[in-house]
């Protein structure tokens, strides 16, 4: 199943994956307001042999299946203080 990738104007790291190319009918119109405008990056075929590098393909099948949609949050960062009390209190 081929499935469409975008990424998010307004959150670094954001991804949304849905079914076919401009179709938003079942993301949330929070979520589409908090995403921003939509960025087309490439089609993908979650049932192919390459993997999706931060997801399970088949998570993401299974969730655009039963919800119309996946969303990618991008990573979690560590803050600031707690790299310097790494670096300096180690």
């Amino acid at each position: 199943m081929l499935c469409a990738i975008y990424k998010s104007s307004r959150k670094e790291g954001m991804y949304l994956y849905v079914e076919k190319r401009d179709q938003f009918e079942a993301v949330p119109d929070t979520l589409r307001q908090i995403f921003g405008q939509p960025i087309f990056v490439m089609l993908f075929n979650l049932k192919g042999k390459k993997q999706l590098v931060q997801a399970s393909n088949q998570d993401v099948l299974a969730h655009i299946q039963q919800q119309g949609f996946y969303l990618q949050m991008p990573p979690l960062q560590e803050s600031l203080l707690a790299q310097h009390k790494k670096q300096y209190l180690s």
